[in-house]
């Protein structure tokens, strides 16, 4: 397996940019919070999975369902879905994530 990085400043940037690509109508996506990284893998090659982006930036992010509001750049935890026009990312906090593994010691050894 190949990883590819994009690294962002903020957390709301990672949002950002994975409310930009992700599919139409989709308002509920999933993104980690693991070993002080917040992030998302996208695979670039949808049909051989052998290639994933990591989106990420370095922070935390308490487990649960976050409320992202693109125009004002904020996001905050709530325990409902309300609105059609936000964006919702459900934080996943694995024990343990070999893959996420293998791709932060590849960040590790950049820095």
């Amino acid at each position: 397996m190949k990883f590819e990085f994009e690294e962002f400043e903020t957390i709301e940037d990672v949002l950002i940019y994975l409310v930009s690509v992700a599919p139409y109508m989709k308002q509920i996506l999933p993104i980690s919070s693991y070993k002080g990284y917040v992030f998302s893998m996208v695979p670039i090659t949808p049909l051989s999975g052998e290639t994933l982006l990591m989106i990420y930036t370095k922070g935390n992010l308490e487990h649960g369902m976050y409320e992202f509001d693109i125009s004002v750049k904020k996001h905050k935890l709530v325990n409902v879905m309300e609105r059609a026009d936000k964006n919702y990312f459900i934080v996943i906090t694995p024990k343990r994530d070999t893959i996420a593994d293998v791709a932060l010691s590849q960040i590790s050894s950049t820095q």
